[in-house]
């Protein structure tokens, strides 16, 4: 929370943002929505276009999509996805249903970026890697929201742990709709080390 100390040597802290903290920790109190806290869909569009043409791009990064159009339905998928992920995290932990919803329009999101991934020749090595880059920025402004804004360490210590869940879901996905849309069949697992693959060729077929 921020504070400042006065020339006689106190601490004070922001009348507003105690209230804030106070609503939020009392007893049945509803979260609040992401965009209230400044992590609106339009800031994260906002962080990802500074990430994407301001710095450095990744190794092969900008060369992923092979025209205009295809350039155009990566951006479609990510804002959509970004929608979606502020979706799930608004919902009440509780409230199974919505989370499920917006987990399964993010799941469709993801499929068919994988498959547009497989399609365009990225390889699987390179498509996962792009998919953690993309990441990182959706869950380095989560993270930041204890520093910008009074949110209650437990708010916060839940809303990365649920995004970063979500995310990793969603690599599997990824990673199965693209082997997939290549013919190969592919096996994948999270463990303590990480995400782990198995690739077997043919789909239900023998050779």
């Amino acid at each position: 929370m921020d504070a400042w100390t006065t020339p006689g040597g106190h601490r004070r802290f922001d009348p507003k943002a105690l209230e804030r903290l106070a609503l939020e920790r009392r007893p049945g109190a509803r979260n609040r929505l992401l965009a209230d806290l400044g992590a609106s869909p339009a800031r994260f569009a906002r962080v990802y276009r500074q990430r994407y043409m301001g710095g450095p791009a990744r190794d092969g990064l900008a060369a992923a999509p092979r025209d205009d159009t295809e350039r155009e339905a990566y951006r479609q998928d990510g804002r959509r996805l970004i929608t979606t992920l502020v979706a799930y995290l608004d919902a009440d932990p509780t409230d199974l249903a919505a989370r499920e919803q917006a987990e399964i329009e993010a799941t469709a999101i993801v499929d068919g970026h994988g498959a547009r991934s497989a399609a365009g020749g990225i390889s699987l090595t390179q498509a996962v890697e792009l998919f953690v880059y993309a990441r990182q920025p959706f869950l380095a402004e989560i993270a930041g929201l204890g520093r910008r804004r009074s949110l209650d360490s437990a708010r916060l210590a839940a809303l990365y742990g649920d995004a970063s869940a979500l995310l990793d879901r969603l690599l599997l996905r990824f990673i199965t709709a693209h082997q997939l849309d290549r013919g190969v069949g592919v096996g994948v697992g999270v463990g303590g080390s990480g995400v782990g693959v198995g690739v077997g060729s043919g789909v239900g077929g023998g050779g």
